[in-house]
């Protein structure tokens, strides 16, 4: 159902905006466009989590969402919400594998407008955390860090990129010891 909400959606924002191109027309110069562009940055970020994956279509562009470490810095990191799009002859980001010792080199746009806290996010499906803390929904990468869901109220920034945007990924040992938070359930 959420699936189907969500096509709806973009077909409908893909309807409105035609129909605004079409009908509005600008006093500047003909042949002029003034988009904005939106500014790629470059992301090296570890899977921790798909939290969503929505089924594949034949027709339309297909989604995925994952929880990822993104190394801002040498050895600082931060998590974030990565959203993946791609087509239906791409093959989806999972498709590469859930492994916490590769690192993933892509160009992604800053969303604000879908910043999420993970606790947002968990509490979207029904079933509650196991003893572990981990969600049953999402898949967890092989040898990822536990994260405390119920106590990630902070929004994540949120990144989208495509297939198109995906330059390549790296095994790298992971030069620092991974936070493991002690997990709590209140």
């Amino acid at each position: 159902m959420k699936w189907m909400e969500h096509q709806s959606a973009r077909i409908a924002t893909i309807v409105v905006g035609a129909a605004v191109c079409l009908t509005v027309a600008t006093p500047r110069a003909s042949g002029e466009l003034h988009w904005q562009n939106q500014k790629k940055e470059a992301l090296k970020i570890r899977l921790i989590a798909l939290a969503f994956s929505y089924p594949r279509s034949s027709f339309f562009p297909s989604d995925e969402v994952f929880i990822a470490e993104d190394e801002f810095e040498k050895n600082e990191t931060r998590l974030v919400k990565l959203v993946y799009d791609f087509l239906p002859y791409q093959p989806p980001l999972s498709e590469s594998g859930l492994d916490y010792f590769v690192v993933h080199e892509m160009s992604a746009v800053r969303d604000p407008s879908c910043d999420e806290s993970m606790s947002h996010m968990a509490s979207e499906m029904v079933s509650d955390p196991t003893p572990e803390g981990e969600h049953p929904m999402w898949k967890y990468s092989a040898e990822a860090p536990n994260i405390d869901v119920d106590h990630r109220n902070a929004a994540l920034r949120c990144y989208r990129t495509s297939a198109q945007d995906y330059n390549r990924q790296v095994r790298a040992p992971i030069e620092r010891e991974p936070e493991r938070p002690v997990l709590s359930h209140r």
